[in-house]
């Protein structure tokens, strides 16, 4: 409507048409979409046509040049940027953390290894920095890959826009406003300015490493405190009631570091990374070959 989209004259779209749509937002009848998905076995037409029982007067106009990648995949970008905001305050409160211990231990003395051997004298600090600079890279991959992020937009089947020639009669004037308007609604800055039908899934892998940088940080970091756990010098904290083993009640295994050690996280070069250990093994990975 604001596009002025009219036929003979007359607007194709109404705002008694828009009012009704506005007044079933968030009262969706997944039911109604459920059975007709059984039906037509297609998951946008089937909210598409369980919306329009609701908006009978607006029916004719819902996905109207559309695509069924118009909703999936700029709804996918939408999930994928608020995740990465997620991500993005946990990672800030990991580092913050770790530089309020790192300034509190900055003068305690240890003693650092190479190859896991005994080597030189460090800081317990000074360890921990080392933590929160691979953290603080992966906030700057984060903020990178998540300020690049930008809408598929309205491209149509084949990224060519040509449903829309045909609806606005080759204005392409008008046509070249869609994509902008669409970006300002949904709170980003541009669309990408090609494509298919699909945003390209090069975005996903950047995120996906994003998130395998963040696992590899964690998986390092957890697997040298266990070994430091292991050789007395720091220790998770070990509650009053706590079991550490359900045959040696006395032990204190580290829980809390199981976790981010788990083979299930998202990993790239996750294996050379952790096994660089705590004080740095001096052994090249395989990353730095390739590269």
């Amino acid at each position: 409507m604001e596009l002025g989209l009219s036929e003979n004259g007359k607007p194709v779209i109404t705002q008694e048409q828009i009012d009704e749509l506005k007044a079933h937002v968030d009262d969706i009848n997944y039911d109604v979409a459920r059975e007709r998905e059984k039906l037509v076995r297609h998951d946008v037409m089937s909210h598409v046509y369980a919306y329009g029982q609701q908006c009978p007067k607006a029916a004719g106009i819902i996905h109207l040049g559309a695509t069924s990648c118009y909703v999936g995949d700029n709804t996918d970008i939408i999930v994928m940027n608020e995740a990465l905001k997620l991500v993005r305050k946990r990672l800030v409160n990991v580092i913050d953390e770790l530089a309020k211990f790192a300034d509190e231990y900055k003068e305690l003395p240890t003693l650092a290894f190479t190859h896991f051997q005994p080597a030189q004298p460090t800081t317990v600090g000074k360890r921990a920095t080392l933590w929160m600079q691979e953290f603080l890279m992966d906030l700057e991959d984060l903020e990178y890959v998540q300020n690049s992020l930008k809408l598929l937009g309205s491209k149509g089947t084949t990224g060519t826009q040509a449903s829309f020639q045909e609806l606005f009669a080759g204005d392409q004037e008008t046509i070249d406003k869609i994509d902008p308007m669409i970006a300002k609604k949904m709170g980003f800055a541009e669309c990408y300015p090609v494509s298919g039908q699909t945003y390209s899934r090069k975005v996903d892998t950047r995120v996906a490493n994003v998130l395998a940088g963040v696992a590899a940080s964690a998986h390092k970091m957890s697997n040298d405190i266990r070994l430091l756990q292991h050789l007395k010098e720091v220790e998770e904290p070990f509650e009053k009631s706590q079991i550490g083993s359900s045959a040696m009640a006395y032990k204190r295994n580290p829980m809390r570091h199981r976790l981010p050690c788990q083979p299930y996280l998202p990993r790239k070069y996750l294996p050379y990374h952790f096994r660089q250990m705590y004080s740095h093994s001096l052994s090249p990975s395989h990353p730095e070959y390739s590269l």
